[in-house]
């Protein structure tokens, strides 16, 4: 009888490799281990992943890149939507996990897979993005979650490999790292006491920089094409010059306080210098270029969206609406923006473009009016006023007590 296959969503850590050695070696199963990589993978990474996954069992490895359609398909709206949860994460590795799910579950109907397996815990986010996602695009193909069915522990995991060849020093890690193009999660350590932050010997990346310099950023149509006067045709390259210039002062370093999908409170650190840069820079362009009211509703519609990737609901049809929307917002988003670094924090400085909403032959704010006559103000101010001078006409009492 011909063995079944399974697909096992293979990052290379400590959950996946058991994931690949136990359905081997105990359940009989051919195993193809798939690393889908949105950015997040050296060379030299998803080399040692192919060695480990043959290592570990697997009859065949690949890597699934999907860096190009992630950033073209969420990434791009993200800087649109300037989508920060809760005013503070950019949704680092966790909007990642969708494009790996999709990547994953078009690789299992690919080879004709029996199932898919993956590495998540009954306690976060990633199992409902993972399962929601091989549901939708692989539908009735088998879902194995050993670490989550069988409520399994690091300790466990870690006898089982070592006892079986595999002799990895996973106890070392004292913290975990989801390290994306959008940035690098950090969980555990000091994270799981509500009182503490993170020690400085958490973060992978150090400050390196004490000098402060000026970064400057260039965007057309919202999208980064330039890095301090270098165009780029490779939006991957830009940000990640971004975040090399970036990283060395230590930016985008903070913690995060949230709402998980599974309905208890969440908390995680991070260090994103590309994302909190580059949204810092388009959303003070945009300042300069959006009028009052599409800075408002692009401002709702990007929340929603932020919200969805991290629910788990990128493929609900709203989400290709709200692109649509943001895309169209754009079209003024033209300029380059000068930001001040320095250690562990930046500030925006100016703006440059062709755009800006500011130059006006109609005034500048507080000095002259051109557009408008002295009584043409007073006569603006008056009616303006008129709701509030006939409500409080009609109830004196209250504007008494103001």
């Amino acid at each position: 009888m011909a063995k079944k296959k399974v697909v096992v969503a293979y990052s290379g850590g400590l959950d996946t490799s058991f994931t690949v050695m136990y359905l081997s070696q105990e359940k009989g199963y051919e195993v193809y281990a798939a690393c889908a990589n949105t950015g997040g993978f050296s060379e030299d990474q998803l080399k040692k992943n192919e060695e480990n996954a043959y290592k570990l069992g697997a009859m065949k490895y690949i890597t699934l890149d999907v860096t190009k359609e992630y950033y073209e398909k969420s990434l791009k709206y993200m800087v649109y939507g300037n989508v920060l949860r809760n005013g503070t994460y950019p949704i680092s590795v966790s909007s990642e996990r969708i494009f790996q799910g999709m990547a994953i579950a078009r690789y299992a109907n690919e080879i004709k897979a029996d199932a898919i397996a993956h590495g998540s815990t009954g306690a976060g986010n990633d199992q409902v993005r993972f399962d929601m996602t091989f549901l939708v695009m692989a539908p009735g193909m088998e879902i194995i979650t050993l670490t989550r069915d069988q409520n399994l522990t690091r300790e466990f995991e870690i006898k089982y490999l070592n006892s079986h060849g595999f002799p990895a020093d996973w106890t070392k890690l004292k913290y975990s790292y989801n390290v994306g193009i959008w940035g690098t999660s950090i969980c555990g350590g000091e994270i799981l006491d509500s009182k503490q932050g993170l020690p400085e010997s958490a973060y992978l990346k150090q400050v390196k920089k004490r000098e402060g310099e000026v970064l400057s950023l260039e965007f057309k149509e919202g999208e980064l094409i330039g890095v301090d006067g270098k165009r780029y045709d490779d939006k991957i390259a830009a940000i990640q010059k971004v975040e090399e210039i970036g990283s060395a002062y230590g930016i985008g370093r903070d913690m995060h306080v949230g709402d998980t999908i599974i309905g208890i409170k969440g908390r995680v650190g991070f260090e994103a210098a590309a994302p909190m840069l580059i949204i810092g820079a388009h959303k003070f362009l945009e300042k300069f270029t959006l009028s009052k009211w599409q800075q408002y509703w692009k401002d709702q519609v990007g929340n929603w969206y932020g919200m969805f990737l991290h629910e788990s609901q990128y493929m609900e049809p709203v989400m290709r609406d709200i692109e649509a929307m943001l895309q169209s917002s754009q079209r003024h988003v033209n300029g380059t923006v000068t930001l001040q670094l320095r250690p562990l924090s930046f500030s925006t400085i100016g703006v440059d473009s062709p755009d800006d909403l500011v130059k006006t032959k109609f005034g500048e704010y507080g000095e002259m009016s051109k557009g408008w006559t002295a009584d043409d103000a007073k006569g603006f101010i008056k009616v303006t006023s008129t709701p509030l001078r006939v409500f409080y006409a009609n109830h004196k009492d209250e504007a008494e007590n103001i």
